[in-house]
């Protein structure tokens, strides 16, 4: 597992490299676009350091692609037909957050991400990651806290979650067994 990690880190490394070139930016701009600091966007980008899923949002978001766009570039893929083996996963070396991109085309309106939450674990996201998307979230196992600013919700298996205007959210898993939720999300 550790190797495939390893290559996923490298992929985004390149992707985002990549993207941040492609529009000719610094290192400077993309940290001030992202509100990521510039050592850590370069610590990325040589492959020094793996990025957190609250680090990649923001910088996915500065170059205008949700987390997802930005993985399944990194991976290269666009086919209609996505195997299981095939999917990309990514792990938040924080949080221990395991994330497969289970489906996502560029010429498709719909992404779909299953999310397994280790046991007393929380992800923060900032607003900027949903600025251009709408998104449902479906607690398939386990129990989940989604927290915005002044609300919270307990989820437990079955229950989905739409998510409001963009604000910065925490994702926790506040139990002491995994949970595993699929997010369905769109570009607005």
């Amino acid at each position: 597992m550790d190797d495939l990690v390893d290559d996923a880190n490298r992929r985004i490394a390149r992707r985002l490299r990549l993207e941040r070139e492609t529009r000719g930016w610094s290192l400077a701009d993309l940290a001030a676009k992202s509100g990521v600091g510039k050592a850590t966007i370069s610590k990325i980008e040589r492959e020094e350091t793996s990025p957190t899923a609250a680090i990649l949002v923001r910088l996915a978001a500065a170059v205008d692609l949700t987390l997802a766009g930005l993985l399944v570039k990194a991976e290269g893929g666009d086919d209609r037909l996505v195997r299981a083996a095939d999917q990309a996963v990514w792990i938040d070396p924080d949080s221990g957050y395991r994330r497969r991109q289970v489906f996502l085309r560029s010429d498709h309106p719909l992404e779909l991400v299953e999310v397994e939450m280790p046991p007393g674990q929380a992800v923060t996201l900032a607003a900027a990651s949903y600025a251009l998307i709408r998104q449902v979230l479906w607690v398939t196992e386990g129990a989940l806290v989604v927290v915005e600013p002044g609300r919270r919700y307990d989820l437990a298996v079955g229950d989905c979650l739409a998510f409001g205007p963009p604000e910065d959210v925490t994702i926790a898993n506040e139990s002491d067994k995994p949970c595993r939720y699929v997010v369905a999300l769109t570009r607005s």
